[in-house]
This record gives structure tokens, C-alpha cells and sequence, in this order.
């Protein structure tokens, strides 16, 4: 049976519980917003990067009254509502936002950063290079580059890539890391061949006299070889002759000939991790006198020194399997008196450099390295020399030719390391002779060779070793 009474105290005990419940679900809630203050109070200046026209939400945790933007031309705060607000990127740089409430209190701070954005750098090397792991940050209006990836051709495709995006090299750092650095092993081979032909042929009238009654006609005639500056032998033919009336005529001769021939061979072979550079010098150095240092009365000359022979230096560049990049530049230099100035030699000099792609095992060949000179001179007594026949014996012919070819082959390898057993060295079973050996038969090694295994290498048939003829 429905009571009133009744009713009415469960209902007024159902208002008591209602109310005790709101008041104890009330204080955690309070409690709750004063966290969520220290909270934003304490992450004040947190740091956030933006990029050039683009945009952040930012919901705070109560009601903005105002904000500072220290600077709005590097980046802009909208308020769309109390505890909304968006921050746009405008321009490079750095600068600060700060939110307050209606009593004055900061309730976040933001150390913005506006700089390029890395986004579609970072989607497109994704796709170019999928197997990369490369990442992309932006600094101001730089690009950074970091990761690993499998050869030096991904590195160099991730660094043109983001120049491209960005529109300037300049502003991509690349600090991409090879995971695998291969080792290059260059063969060089350089030949050369001078070719020379020197031929002079003069007659100089030394002390000639010719008397005609009390007249005398003496003739001191030395038509000189400038081509070469001075004969080339002092061989030469000096008849007299001795006139009817009592004069006399010296001639001396000169007809020379010199043809010469020069071989210059050499054949380096050296390594190198693929994006470092090698050098190799096969030659000497020779001084030259740089200057005089004085220390009160006593001075002594500088010398400083200058390579010459035969130089190679390459920078090896494995691009993928089997594909190299090879930046060689060799020279190939010899002291010479042309152009010797106090005592100080000179230098002829024949370099060549180039960069080319070749696979391991293919070779590049700088040829066409041709250099041809002609030089000659005609001295002589003016008027006489030109005489028919005569004239021969008022001049000088001094004639050189010179042919000089050069030729660079280079073949580059992927290097492999090797077991110190598989490789020998020069001086392997070299052993001195004795010496009733060097006093009687002028040895100066021993000759041997019984066939058979040495050290487990491969069988060797007759006499092997150090055979001096």
C-alpha cells in the first residue's frame, strides 16, 4: 500500500545522498584544475618548432585573457575562444608566447622556433629511398641530414634531393653515414717516350788570311749553335790551306748527329677506403732556396724542397655494387736546365687528371698525350751566307726535333682483405752466398732451386731465386 509519509523520507534521504555526493565529487575537481595549474605553470617555455605557414592548436587548461607574442613577424598566436588559440608560423627565426589569465597569471609559455619545413623533404626521401634510414631537421633554413645509408650513390641522391627542395646546397648538411665503407685498389700503369733528333752541321774561318801584294784580307768567322748553345761534341775537322801568294785559310768543321730515345715505366699500386684520397710519389725532392734568416751577424739560407718524378693521387668513390667513381690525377716531372735560374733547376712537367665512372675491373686510359717540338736556327755572315755553294762555308745549321707521348691506363678494384699466408714478399728465400762462392764465381746470391713445395705454395720447375747475369 502506497504510503506519503514514507515517500516523502525516501525522498528526502535520496536529496541528502545526491547532495553528499556532489560535494565530495566537487573537491576532487577543484582539486584537479589546481593540478592541471602547477602543471602549466611548471612546463612553462616549453620548446615548439613550427614551420614557415604553418600552424599549431593549442588548448589551454583555463580561461586566456591575454598573450604576448614577443615577435609577430616571426610567428603569430590567434585566440578563437577563452582556452583555444592557434600559433602560425610566419618567417625564420625564434621568438616567445606567453598566455595570461584575467588576474595577470601566466598560465604557458611557448619558446617557438620558426624554421623550413622538413616534412616534404623527409616524404620524398622516403620514397626515393626506401630501404634509408635517413633522418630530416630543420634548423632555422637549413636541412640536416643524419642516418645510414648502404653506399656513398644514396648519400649523394639524398643530398641532391633535399638541395633541390630546398633550392640551395648551401643550406643541406649532410651528415649522412656509409654503412659499409669498401676499400679501392688502383692499378696504374704510366709510359712514356721521349724521342729526340739533334743534327748540326757549321764551318767557322778561324785565322784565315788572304794576301793580295801589300793588302791583307783576315778572316775570324764562328757561326755558333744557338738552338743548342754549344756543339753538341767537341769533334771537328780543321784542314789548312795555303794560298800561292803566301796566305793561308784554317776551316774548322762540324757535322753532328744525335738521336735518343727515352722509356719512362712505372707501375704503383695503392689503396684506399672509398671517399678518401691516396697519394703516391715515385721521384725525389730537390732544393730551393727560399729565403736568408739573420740572427745578429749570422745568416743562413731556407731551403724549401719540390717533389719531381712520377705522382699519382686518386679519390675512389664506390657508388653501388660493382660501380666506381674514380677521380685520378697523376704527373710526371724531371729536372732540366731549360729555364735554370742561379744554380736552380727546373721542371718539365706533364700532368693529366680526370673523373670517370668505371665498373671493378674496368680500365681508364688517358691517352693523346702527345707533345712535338721543332727548333732550328741558321747563323751566319750576312751576304756571304747566301752565296751559291760558297755560302756553305759562312754559316751554321743547328736543328732539333723532340716527340714526347704519354699515356696513364688505371683500373680500380673492390679490395678484398687477404690471409697473410697468401701473400710474398721480394726478398722470400733470398739468401747471401758464400764466400768461396763470391770470391771465385762472383756470386753475390745464392742460385737455387730444387723443384718442390716451399711453405705449401705451388711447384716451381727449373731455377728460381736471384739470377744476376
Amino acid at each position: 500500500m502506497f504510503h506519503p509519509v514514507a515517500t516523502v523520507v525516501r525522498l528526502g534521504i535520496g536529496l541528502v545522498c545526491v547532495f553528499l555526493l556532489g560535494l565530495f565529487a566537487a573537491a576532487p575537481l577543484r582539486a584537479a584544475e589546481a593540478g592541471s595549474e602547477r602543471v602549466n605553470v611548471e612546463r612553462s617555455g616549453r620548446f615548439l618548432a613550427l614551420g614557415i605557414g604553418k600552424s599549431v592548436v593549442i588548448d589551454l587548461p583555463r580561461d586566456a585573457k591575454d598573450v604576448l607574442v614577443a615577435n609577430p613577424g616571426i610567428a603569430n598566436a590567434v585566440v578563437r575562444s577563452a582556452r583555444r588559440a592557434y600559433l602560425i608560423g610566419v618567417a625564420v627565426g625564434q621568438t616567445t608566447v606567453v598566455f595570461f589569465d584575467g588576474d595577470g597569471r601566466q598560465i604557458v609559455a611557448y619558446d617557438i622556433e620558426v624554421g623550413r619545413d622538413a616534412a616534404g623533404v623527409r616524404d620524398a626521401l622516403r620514397r626515393i629511398i626506401p630501404s634509408a634510414s635517413i633522418r630530416v631537421d630543420a634548423v632555422n633554413d637549413s636541412v640536416v641530414l643524419s642516418g645510414v645509408v648502404a653506399n656513398a650513390l644514396d648519400a649523394q641522391n639524398a643530398f641532391d634531393t633535399a638541395a633541390k627542395l630546398v633550392g640551395d646546397s648551401k643550406k643541406v648538411v649532410n651528415g649522412l653515414v656509409i654503412k659499409d665503407k669498401e676499400q679501392v685498389l688502383l692499378k696504374v700503369s704510366v709510359a712514356e717516350v721521349q724521342r729526340s733528333v739533334i743534327k748540326q752541321l757549321g764551318i767557322d774561318l778561324n785565322g784565315a788570311s788572304i794576301a793580295i801584294g801589300t793588302t791583307s784580307l783576315n778572316f775570324n768567322i764562328n757561326n755558333p749553335f744557338s738552338v743548342q748553345g754549344s756543339p753538341i761534341t767537341s769533334t771537328s775537322v780543321a784542314p789548312t790551306f795555303n794560298l800561292p801568294n803566301g796566305g793561308s785559310i784554317t776551316a774548322t768543321l762540324r757535322a753532328m748527329e744525335q738521336t735518343g730515345v727515352l722509356r719512362t715505366l712505372a707501375e704503383p699500386n695503392i689503396s684506399a677506403v672509398s671517399g678518401e684520397s691516396a697519394k703516391f710519389l715515385a721521384g725525389g725532392e730537390f732544393p730551393i732556396p727560399s729565403g736568408i734568416s739573420c740572427t745578429g751577424t749570422v745568416c743562413t739560407p731556407q731551403i724549401t724542397f719540390k717533389q719531381f718524378g712520377i705522382l699519382l693521387e686518386f679519390l675512389p668513390v664506390v657508388l653501388s655494387e660493382g660501380r666506381i667513381s674514380l677521380r685520378v690525377a697523376t704527373e710526371v716531372s724531371e729536372l732540366t736546365s731549360e729555364g735554370a735560374a742561379f744554380g736552380v733547376p727546373a721542371l718539365k712537367v706533364r700532368r693529366a687528371s680526370s673523373t670517370v665512372e668505371v665498373p671493378s675491373g674496368g680500365a681508364m686510359v688517358l691517352a693523346g698525350l702527345i707533345q712535338e717540338q721543332t727548333k732550328q736556327n741558321i747563323n751566319g755572315l750576312p751576304g756571304l751566307m747566301n752565296l751559291p755553294v760558297l755560302g756553305g762555308l759562312f754559316k751554321s745549321r743547328d736543328y732539333q726535333n723532340g716527340l714526347t707521348e704519354l699515356v696513364i691506363i688505371a683500373t680500380p678494384y673492390l679490395a678484398q682483405p687477404v690471409a697473410r699466408q697468401a701473400l710474398s714478399r721480394p726478398d722470400d728465400g733470398f739468401a747471401n752466398a758464400s764466400d768461396p762462392a763470391t770470391i771465385f764465381l762472383n756470386q753475390v746470391n745464392r742460385v737455387y732451386g730444387t723443384p718442390g713445395a716451399v711453405e705449401g705454395r705451388r711447384s716451381l720447375h727449373g731455377n728460381y731465386g736471384f739470377i744476376l747475369d
